[in-house]
Protein backbone atom coordinates (compact mmCIF):
# COMPACT_ATOMS: atom_id res chain seq x y z
CA UNK A 1 0.00 0.00 0.00
CA UNK A 2 1.28 3.20 -0.96
CA UNK A 3 0.77 6.17 1.11
CA UNK A 4 2.28 10.08 2.15
CA UNK A 5 3.68 13.15 0.58
CA UNK A 6 6.81 13.55 -0.98
CA UNK A 7 8.34 16.46 -3.03
CA UNK A 8 10.69 15.38 -5.49
CA UNK A 9 12.23 17.15 -8.61
CA UNK A 10 12.39 15.84 -12.22
CA UNK A 11 15.67 16.82 -14.58
CA UNK A 12 15.51 18.37 -18.06
CA UNK A 13 14.75 14.64 -19.91
CA UNK A 14 12.02 14.15 -17.71
CA UNK A 15 13.59 11.93 -15.63
CA UNK A 16 13.34 11.28 -11.95
CA UNK A 17 13.80 8.98 -8.88
CA UNK A 18 11.49 7.04 -7.11
CA UNK A 19 10.84 8.15 -3.36
CA UNK A 20 12.60 5.32 -1.37
CA UNK A 21 9.24 4.88 0.87
CA UNK A 22 7.77 3.67 -2.74
CA UNK A 23 10.38 1.68 -4.40
CA UNK A 24 10.05 -1.22 -3.08
CA UNK A 25 6.34 -1.63 -3.27
CA UNK A 26 6.90 -0.11 -6.88
CA UNK A 27 9.48 -2.40 -8.11
CA UNK A 28 11.66 -2.00 -11.28
CA UNK A 29 9.06 -2.32 -14.08
CA UNK A 30 6.06 0.02 -13.87
CA UNK A 31 2.85 1.82 -15.48
CA UNK A 32 2.75 5.23 -15.73
CA UNK A 33 -0.78 7.02 -17.31
CA UNK A 34 -2.61 9.86 -17.10
CA UNK A 35 -4.96 10.37 -13.91
CA UNK A 36 -7.85 12.19 -12.88
CA UNK A 37 -7.53 16.25 -11.18
CA UNK A 38 -4.53 16.73 -13.32
CA UNK A 39 -1.89 14.19 -12.14
CA UNK A 40 -0.32 11.55 -13.52
CA UNK A 41 -1.10 7.65 -12.09
CA UNK A 42 1.57 4.82 -11.65
CA UNK A 43 1.05 1.32 -10.69
CA UNK A 44 3.25 -1.54 -10.13
CA UNK A 45 3.02 -3.88 -12.89
CA UNK A 46 0.16 -6.07 -10.89
CA UNK A 47 -1.89 -3.82 -9.91
CA UNK A 48 -1.52 -2.50 -13.86
CA UNK A 49 -3.37 -5.58 -14.79
CA UNK A 50 -5.69 -5.63 -12.25
CA UNK A 51 -6.42 -2.53 -13.58
CA UNK A 52 -6.76 -3.40 -16.95
CA UNK A 53 -9.09 -6.28 -16.62
CA UNK A 54 -11.12 -3.80 -14.77
CA UNK A 55 -11.50 -1.86 -17.75
CA UNK A 56 -11.94 -4.40 -20.15
CA UNK A 57 -14.89 -5.80 -18.13
CA UNK A 58 -16.61 -2.04 -18.34
CA UNK A 59 -19.54 -2.50 -21.26
CA UNK A 60 -19.22 -1.83 -24.73
CA UNK A 61 -20.85 1.98 -23.84
CA UNK A 62 -19.12 5.25 -25.39
CA UNK A 63 -18.79 6.68 -22.01
CA UNK A 64 -16.78 2.89 -21.35
CA UNK A 65 -14.57 2.96 -24.68
CA UNK A 66 -13.90 6.84 -23.59
CA UNK A 67 -12.47 5.85 -20.13
CA UNK A 68 -11.11 3.09 -21.62
CA UNK A 69 -9.10 4.86 -24.23
CA UNK A 70 -8.10 7.64 -21.76
CA UNK A 71 -6.00 5.60 -19.53
CA UNK A 72 -4.72 3.02 -22.21
CA UNK A 73 -3.93 5.15 -25.14
CA UNK A 74 -1.82 7.37 -22.77
CA UNK A 75 -0.02 4.64 -21.10
CA UNK A 76 3.83 3.50 -20.89
CA UNK A 77 5.53 0.92 -19.78
CA UNK A 78 8.58 2.09 -17.94
CA UNK A 79 11.55 0.58 -16.12
CA UNK A 80 14.18 1.91 -12.95
CA UNK A 81 17.76 2.15 -14.89
CA UNK A 82 21.29 1.70 -12.95
CA UNK A 83 20.71 5.30 -11.31
CA UNK A 84 17.61 4.28 -10.00
CA UNK A 85 15.57 6.71 -11.97
CA UNK A 86 12.74 6.35 -14.44
CA UNK A 87 11.38 8.62 -17.40
CA UNK A 88 8.07 10.27 -17.52
CA UNK A 89 7.25 10.30 -21.59
CA UNK A 90 6.72 13.82 -22.82
CA UNK A 91 3.20 13.86 -23.66
CA UNK A 92 2.53 12.59 -20.19
CA UNK A 93 4.60 15.08 -18.83
CA UNK A 94 2.63 17.76 -20.56
CA UNK A 95 -0.72 15.98 -19.90
CA UNK A 96 0.06 16.94 -15.78
CA UNK A 97 2.14 19.86 -16.49
CA UNK A 98 4.94 18.35 -14.99
CA UNK A 99 8.27 20.99 -15.13
CA UNK A 100 10.78 20.62 -12.47
CA UNK A 101 8.97 20.44 -9.06
CA UNK A 102 6.50 17.34 -8.54
CA UNK A 103 4.98 15.58 -5.96
CA UNK A 104 4.58 11.98 -5.00
CA UNK A 105 1.31 10.85 -3.64
CA UNK A 106 0.74 7.52 -2.11
CA UNK A 107 -2.57 6.72 -2.78
CA UNK A 108 -3.45 2.82 -1.91
CA UNK A 109 -2.73 0.59 -5.00
CA UNK A 110 -1.14 3.30 -7.18
CA UNK A 111 1.06 6.06 -6.76
CA UNK A 112 0.16 9.92 -8.39
CA UNK A 113 2.94 12.19 -9.80
CA UNK A 114 1.43 16.17 -9.44
CA UNK A 115 3.04 19.04 -10.74
CA UNK A 116 4.33 21.05 -7.74
CA UNK A 117 1.52 24.15 -8.54
CA UNK A 118 -1.33 21.92 -9.05
CA UNK A 119 -0.78 20.18 -6.23
CA UNK A 120 -0.70 23.17 -4.21
CA UNK A 121 -4.32 24.54 -5.84
CA UNK A 122 -5.84 21.26 -5.39
CA UNK A 123 -5.03 20.09 -2.56
CA UNK A 124 -7.86 21.67 -0.74
CA UNK A 125 -9.63 20.03 2.16
CA UNK A 126 -12.06 22.50 3.58
CA UNK A 127 -14.88 20.39 2.39
CA UNK A 128 -13.25 16.91 3.57
CA UNK A 129 -16.18 16.50 6.39
CA UNK A 130 -18.57 16.57 4.01
CA UNK A 131 -17.38 14.57 1.82
CA UNK A 132 -16.62 11.76 4.71
CA UNK A 133 -20.68 12.23 5.60
CA UNK A 134 -21.05 10.54 1.81
CA UNK A 135 -18.77 7.92 2.23
CA UNK A 136 -21.23 6.06 4.80
CA UNK A 137 -23.26 5.17 1.86
CA UNK A 138 -19.98 3.22 1.03
CA UNK A 139 -20.41 1.06 4.18
CA UNK A 140 -17.15 3.98 5.01
CA UNK A 141 -17.26 5.20 8.98
CA UNK A 142 -14.75 7.36 10.23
Amino acid sequence: MFMGEFDHSIDSKGRFIIPSKFREDLGDEFVITAGLDGCLFVYPKTEWETFSLELAKLPGTKEARQLQRYFLAKAAACEVDKQGRALIPMKLRECAGLDKDIVFVGVLNKIEIWSKERWDNNNDYEDVDAIAEHMSQYGISF
